[in-house]
């Protein structure tokens, strides 16, 4: 049987059976110190699928960064079938400052597809998108909520995508939301390539949270055991389907004041219950928020100081409130008390 073709990113050759990490790059900064983006690249012995897992596009999500550590201590990844290929932190500039955004202000989560001669953001994303993107066929982008929230472990797939809603539901996750493409967005520019990427968002920036953490780490490789990268063997079955949410919205603050939370993300929640209360520093005027329909907090505000119209819950819509209420319980007991794969081995 002849031997497998060597896998080539930026000018790295990688031979069939080993591991590298490949230095892309990028930009020099003011005081001319080179950055990189760092991908590392496992290639295995037999053919199989190239698939990508990335965090970091926002510099302060670093959930996605301790995701892609544990991953690559997977022992599963001895015997990998097809091509791997994970970057830790694609926005090197914003994670070295602890910020969601470039240097030049902008989100490279709306940049894409970029170009070789636009912004820094623009250039970036373009790297991003014709080394990586482009020679997969599938991809995981690791993200959590902005600054001040918090969100709920769950997948978002884009409606109508048979292949993504699959293996959303192989993932795992607690929670399966609908949106839509945005523009600018890796998302919208990787299916314009025809690749599909599933979108993994958990927990809070500059945070580490151990359910999300591992939520993300066993729904990255049930799916690449699903598409026959690796083997089953230690990985922890689904216990539940997920919630599939087809729609979803912000409940937003009345006013201004002091916010006091009454819920939490996961929690289930029917038409017109507390949610939270905004109230003045003068111990004046209290005003309830309420939940305008039935569904999951799939992500909430964190600061208990708010202005008229901040996002406070995000609240998406379910088709039994009993059913998600049974799924949410035995979730999160699976993701707290189970074993991922040889879990002294990974963490």
């Amino acid at each position: 049987m002849p031997a497998r073709q060597p896998f080539t990113v930026g000018d790295i050759t990688i031979d069939a059976g080993t591991s590298q990490t490949v230095e892309l790059p990028v930009s020099v900064l003011s005081d001319h110190t080179p950055v990189t983006m760092s991908a590392h690249v496992t290639h295995g012995k037999s053919d199989g699928p190239v698939m990508f897992v990335s965090a970091g596009i926002h510099g302060d999500e670093v959930i996605g960064v301790e995701i892609v550590r544990r991953l690559l201590r997977a022992p599963n990844l001895r015997t990998l079938r097809g091509t791997l290929i994970v970057v830790p932190i694609v926005n090197t500039f914003g994670f070295i400052n602890r910020s969601r955004y470039l240097p030049d202000r902008r989100d490279l989560n709306r940049s894409f597809p970029g170009s070789t001669a636009g912004s820094l953001a623009g250039r970036l994303a373009h790297i991003f998108l014709t080394e990586i993107v482009a020679r997969c066929d599938l991809g995981i982008d690791l993200h959590s909520a902005a600054i001040h929230r918090t969100n709920l472990p769950q997948i978002r797939i884009s409606a109508n995508n048979e292949r993504t809603a699959k293996l959303a539901n192989v993932f795992g996750a607690p929670v399966i939301l609908q949106s839509n493409l945005r523009d600018g967005s890796l998302r919208a520019a990787a299916a314009e390539l025809g690749k599909d990427v599933l979108l993994f968002e958990a927990g809070e920036a500059l945070r580490f949270d151990e359910m999300s953490i591992r939520a993300g780490v066993a729904g990255v490789l049930r799916v690449m055991h699903d598409i026959g990268m690796i083997s089953s063997k230690g990985i922890a079955k689904t216990k539940m389907p997920s919630q599939l949410c087809e729609s979803s919205s912000w409940v937003r603050a009345p006013a201004g004041g002091l916010l006091r939370i009454f819920r939490a993300d996961g929690d289930v929640v029917a038409e017109g219950d507390l949610l939270a209360a905004v109230a003045d520093p003068f111990g004046g005027e209290e005003i309830e928020i309420l939940a305008p329909f039935g569904g999951i907090i799939v992500g909430r505000a964190v600061m208990p100081i708010i202005n008229e119209g901040d996002a406070l819950f995000h609240l998406a819509s379910v088709k039994s409130l009993t059913q998600a209420e049974d799924m949410m319980d035995e979730m999160s007991g699976q993701l707290m008390s189970d074993p991922l794969i040889d879990e002294d081995q990974i963490i």
